[in-house]
């Protein structure tokens, strides 16, 4: 057998204030997945945590991603995150902060 992506989701998360790239990094990844229920599992008869998921994060400032606690977010199987440039950084008027927006794909891959 052999490692095949089955599914891609997409998704996007914001931090409105404060501009912390885990924190809408995580909220993209959440919108990536749960808006789906992926069944494709069983129409392979393999367990849902049989899965391998990666993750791939576009954020400004890639290097502040906490990846371990992204990779919290996934309700099954193994995963690893990568973090590229991307996303925005929206600087709000007359202050530091920004409003920060991540973009994230979720490639699942089974073994058949």
């Amino acid at each position: 057998m052999a490692w095949k992506r089955m599914i891609l989701e997409i998704g996007m998360g914001t931090d409105i204030r404060g501009g912390d790239s885990t924190k809408a990094a995580v909220r993209a990844l959440r919108d990536a997945l749960w808006h789906n229920s992926l069944t494709i599992g069983n129409l392979v008869d393999q367990d849902v945590d049989a899965m391998r998921v990666q993750v791939t994060i576009a954020v400004p400032n890639p290097e502040r991603v906490d990846k371990a606690k992204v990779l919290e977010v996934l309700p099954h199987g193994t995963g690893e995150v990568k973090c590229v440039d991307g996303g925005l950084a929206i600087p709000k008027p007359n202050s530091s902060d920004v409003t920060l927006l991540a973009h994230a794909a979720a490639a699942v891959y089974l073994d058949v």
